[in-house]
Formats: structure tokens, sequence, C-alpha cells
């Protein structure tokens, strides 16, 4: 195989012609997808929510898992975004040799990184939670979900890997089947294993599990299927220290900035256990939204940086400019679109998760003061996206966790001891976003300017 030989099958020519349409092709399944993921974790919550035979303690477990997760996951899903960078830009630049080599060390980096955190959860599920000072009804019912939950992390790991290699040439269609038919498995799962079988918390993550086994094994099966260079070969599986040398570089800041993020989100639910059963299960409800609203932002994030790291890899300057600006613009209007169509529909949308008076009041709340800037999430998201793109991805990543990160311990330990209220609690949000969003798009247009002066360097 050639390493200067054309593709022999592109999903989305990323190169030339229209811009606007394309990203929008790109990024709206991918949107569809990842709110699809998110409808396991929000079918649990509705699940229990309504028919366990505790609601608000199984709800509040439920919910609270949600940061333990993402800390225990995310610098591993950043290194599959380093995955998509990498193969995306050996794309650009017609290298087909090293295509299949990333595709293949990806997929080892997946697999192995599934099994570590495997275990590595098991271990730290009851301790962590504890530290996170989970109230004393909420605690085993968050443990036996973190544990169940555990079981599925190298199909997590799989999958995410899977379709970060199917989006690199266009493709966010096939992870969107995957997801809606493990949705619906999910779903129905959820119901059977806690109205009949009266499971419930260990139910609800039973089902997560099984469902998210089905999407990794479609995306695999569709990599084995493959006609191009990105088709996986199971014989090939293995490490190309260079591959993987470029993977990390770019995935391992995003990964540390998702981790150390997730570990201010950590913090942030430890203040909140303060507050109550009520005030979890509250916030347990509400975190649905933020997430739908965040996955909107995520997928002009990845076709930021999909689109600007193939243009970059063969020299296209200006059209890099064009899609940080559109994809900017899409971000903005789409994510304040969706956000505060769930603000303004809370009194319909929340019920749709528990039916206690006092939860509803805790989960509007969150809504009011975090739904009505959420588009500001895309300041920050789609100019560090850019910036990774370019080949640069410790900048954003050191400027995210100050912005965010550092911001948001500072405000629990200082702030909210002086007001131990909900509402400034969850005011730390739109605040650190104006920061960060600041920050980050100062670096991008310093940086831009310094790298397009000269020419970037060639991938070999």
């Amino acid at each position: 195989m050639g390493t200067q030989r054309t593709l022999s099958r592109k999903k989305m020519d990323m190169l030339s012609g229209s811009i606007a349409d394309k990203i929008l092709f790109f990024a709206l399944p991918l949107a569809a997808s990842s709110i699809l993921q998110q409808l396991f974790n929000s079918a649990d919550v509705a699940v229990v929510g309504h028919f366990a035979s505790e609601p608000a303690a199984a709800t509040a477990a439920v919910g609270c898992n949600g940061p333990v997760i993402n800390l225990i996951i995310n610098l591993f899903v950043g290194v599959s975004v380093g995955a998509n960078v990498v193969v995306s830009a050996f794309i650009g630049a017609r290298n087909t040799e090293k295509v299949g080599k990333a595709v293949h060390t990806a997929m080892t980096v997946a697999a192995a990184s599934g099994i570590f955190l495997l275990f590595l959860c098991l271990a730290v599920a009851e301790p962590i939670l504890i530290a996170m000072n989970t109230p004393e009804a909420v605690l085993p019912y968050a443990v036996e979900y973190l544990r169940i939950y555990a079981l599925g992390m190298p199909f997590i790991m799989l999958y995410n890997f899977g379709a970060a290699i199917l989006r690199s040439v266009g493709d966010t269609k096939r992870p969107l089947y995957c997801l809606v038919l493990s949705g619906i498995i999910n779903c129905l799962l959820n119901l059977f294993f806690v109205i009949v079988l009266h499971l419930d918390v260990a139910g609800v993550a039973i089902a997560t599990v099984l469902s998210n086994v089905v999407s990794s094994v479609m995306v695999i099966i569709f990599l084995i299927r493959e006609r191009s260079e990105i088709r996986l070969d199971i014989r090939r599986l293995g490490i190309s220290k260079g591959e993987l040398k470029r993977i990390l570089s770019i995935g391992l800041p995003a990964g540390l900035q998702s981790m150390v993020f997730s570990l201010s989100n950590v913090i942030i639910q430890s203040v909140l256990n303060g507050f109550g059963t009520s005030a979890v299960a509250g916030s347990a409800v509400a975190l649905n939204f933020d997430n739908f609203s965040y996955f909107v932002v995520s997928a002009f994030t990845q076709a930021t940086v999909t689109f600007t790291s193939q243009n970059f890899g063969a020299g296209n300057y200006g059209r890099c400019r064009r899609i940080f600006r559109i994809s900017m613009m899409l971000s903005l209007l789409f994510s304040a679109l969706l956000s505060w169509t769930f603000l303004l529909g809370r009194g319909i949308f929340t019920p749709l998760f528990s039916s206690e008076p006092e939860v509803l009041e805790y989960a509007e709340q969150r809504m009011m003061i975090i739904l009505s800037l959420y588009f500001l999430v895309s300041t920050y998201e789609i100019s560090g996206a850019a910036l990774r793109g370019l080949g640069h991805s410790l900048l954003p990543a050191l400027l995210t966790v100050f912005g965010t990160c550092v911001f948001r311990l500072f405000w629990a330990y200082t702030i909210c001891r002086i007001y131990h209220r909900f509402d400034v609690l969850m005011s730390v949000y739109p605040i650190s976003w104006m920061i960060t969003g600041t920050a980050v798009l100062i670096a991008y247009a310093i940086v831009r300017k310094k790298v397009f002066s000269r020419r970037s360097p060639q991938l070999h």
C-alpha cells in the first residue's frame, strides 16, 4: 500500500467545496449520537425516578456517579480525540500507510485502556463515593451502580475509539446507527429489569452495560468490513511507536484537561451532596439537559478538530480560518436554541424524570442558572478544538484547566463556604465559562497568526 495513494473511499471531501453544509452534515448526526448515548443515563434516571422502591435515593445514586464516571474515563476519551486528529491529518496529507498504522494503534489502546479502567473502577468505587460525601441513604445504591457500570468499560472505550476513527473520514452516521439500536435496547431493558424484576439501581446499570456491548460490537463490525484505509484487521492490532507518540501528543493534553475538569466537577458534586438527597436528585435531573446541550457543542467541536486537522495537513490555511468562523457561529446558534428550549419548557421536561416536588424545585433552579448562558461553552470548546487541529493541544488544556477547574475549586472552597446556598454553587458554571472562553479565544488568535505565517512541518 503506497504511502501517497489517494484514499479509495472517502466519506466526505473536507478539503474542497462548501464548508457550512458539510460541517452540519458531520455535526448533526454526531450530536444525535451523543444525545442518544446520554439517553442511556437519562433513561436510568427516569426509570428509577418513577419505578424504584426509593426513587429519590435511586435517582441521586445514578446522578452522583456521573462526575465519577467522567473522571475515570475522560483521560482515555481524550486520547481517542488524538486518534481522530492523527488519522484525519494523515488523510489530509494522503499518507495512507500511516492511516492504517494509526487505526490499529488506536484500537489496541482502546482495548487495553478499557480493561485497565474496568479494574480501576471496581477498586475505587466505594472509596471515591465516600470521599465525595455521598449521603448515607444513597451510598449503597451508588456503589452498586458504579461497580456494575465498570463491567462495560472495555466496550465504552472500543466504541469511542472506533467512532473517532469513523469520524476521521466524515462518517458520523454509522456511529449514530449503533446508538439508535443500543439506546432502544437500553430503554427496554431498563423497564424490564426495574418494573418486572425489581432490580432498581442494579437493573438500570446492567441495562447500560448490555447496551454498551451492542454499540461497541456494531462499530467494530463496521470497521472490519470497511473497504478504505481505515479498515480494521484484527491480525494487525498492535502498537506503532511513531503513531502512538503522535496520538498521545494530541490526546493526552485533551484527556488530562477533561480529567481535571471532571475532578473539579467531583469537588462541586461533593459540595452539592451536603445539601441533601433532594438537592442531589434535582441536580441529577437538570444535568440531563446540561448534557444534551453540551453534546451539540461537542459535535461542532469534533467537526472543528477533524476539518481543521485535515486541511492543516493539506496546507489549506485560509480554509482553516473559515472552518473556525463557521463552526463557532453554528455552535453558538444551535446550543442556544436547544438550551433555551429546555429552559422555557422546564415545567414539561423535568417531570419526565421525577414526580417529587422538592426534587423538581432544585432541578428548575439549576436549569435557570446554567441553561440561560450555556451557549458560552462554545467559546472555549470551538477555539480549543481549532488549536488541537493545528497541532497545539497543551495550550488550550492549560487555559481550560485554569479557567474552569482552578476557578471552580476556588469558588467551592471560598465563596460557597461563606454563602452556603444551592444557587451560589451553581453560579460558578457561567462565570467560569466567561473566563475560559476569553482566554482560549485570545490564545487561538495568537497561535493562528504565528502558525499560518510559516509553513507547517510535513507528516512523514
